[in-house]
């Protein structure tokens, strides 16, 4: 008999809450903390997703009565994961469910592989705080390159709000872009597989306080960031020896970003995955799916599942491949 599970997310400012049975998802709801202000402040959020959690779970479950319960342990914002673990208990204890708490990093992963049916790829997971170049390689995944300071999409919120755009930064930076094709030269920091934005960021906050063109400033931070994020992807794919890209992470519903990795790959005689914008934004779908992958790791020992802000994708034991 296929499992009914409800998976909640709640890492940064997203509380989602989605119902499977089996591989069939039946429900995925969610919404969003927005601000015209300084993006996340971490009470806020949390403050926020302990209004609406419970409406999003409740809409979630359509008087569904789930068989376990999943959510986001890791890693996130602590206080916005502390919130999404104490609906996970409340909610496993009214149905006298079993718990497990999955890696929200590897949820990207293998919601991809399930929906665009890929076998073996190499994933860019790029989101606001996580940017990464992750393979499975001897019963792991292991991280082949990462960021060494901030992630690409707090790269783009910060330039954004920089700019006085507001939060979250990334899609209101691409409508300011489009206005531009001048290249404004901007550091590019690749170190060997990993990459860093800081001096990027600093740069071009530099160049636009000191007048220089909104638009093309826009225009070239993203041309710089993700020519360095599909150059640590395909040094991934050739280390490897991998024929399979996948795209993870809200920073890859980019159209610039998907056309550069689509390019790179058709020179390398590979293939490209993106999951719809649904499945690559955080969403609860991906820990519901989880979840069902995890389900023998499950219990009523709640305690056990307490939320790791710190959660790294390599520390997760891959059991179930």
């Amino acid at each position: 008999m296929a499992v009914t599970c409800l998976g909640i997310e709640s890492t940064a400012h997203t509380f989602g809450a989605s119902l499977w049975t089996g591989r069939k998802r039946v429900t995925n709801e969610k919404n969003s903390f927005e601000s015209d202000g300084p993006g996340i402040v971490p009470r806020e959020v949390a403050r926020w997703h302990r209004e609406h959690g419970g409406g999003i779970i409740g809409k979630a479950l359509q008087g569904a009565e789930p068989d376990l319960i999943a959510y986001s342990l890791g890693p996130g914002i602590g206080s916005c994961l502390q919130v999404g673990y104490e609906y996970a208990v409340e909610t496993a204890k009214r149905f006298d469910a079993p718990l497990v708490g999955v890696n929200h990093c590897v949820a990207h992963l293998e919601i991809g592989r399930l929906l665009c049916k890929a076998r073996d790829p190499v994933l860019l997971y790029a989101s606001g705080a996580n940017t990464q170049v992750i393979a499975y390689e001897g019963k792991k995944y292991r991280v082949f390159g990462e960021t060494l300071d901030i992630g690409a999409g707090n790269l783009l919120d910060k330039f954004a709000r920089h700019l006085g755009l507001g939060f979250p930064g990334g899609p209101a930076l691409y409508e300011l872009s489009l206005k531009s094709r001048n290249y404004v030269e901007l550091p590019y920091g690749v170190k060997g597989m990993d990459v860093c934005f800081s001096g990027l960021l600093t740069r071009a906050k530099h160049l636009a306080d000191a007048g220089e063109n909104r638009s093309d400033l826009a225009f070239s931070l993203q041309e710089s960031a993700f020519s360095m994020l599909v150059e640590v992807a395909e040094r991934a794919m050739a280390h490897c020896d991998k024929k399979e890209l996948l795209l993870g992470g809200g920073v890859a519903c980019s159209k610039i970003l998907q056309e550069k990795c689509r390019i790179m790959c058709e020179e390398r005689g590979a293939q490209m995955f993106v999951p719809a914008n649904e499945f690559l934004v955080d969403n609860a779908a991906m820990i519901a799916w989880q979840g069902v992958l995890e389900k023998r790791k499950a219990n009523k020992n709640y305690d056990e599942w307490q939320p790791n802000p710190q959660w790294r994708t390599d520390e997760v034991k891959v059991d179930w491949r």
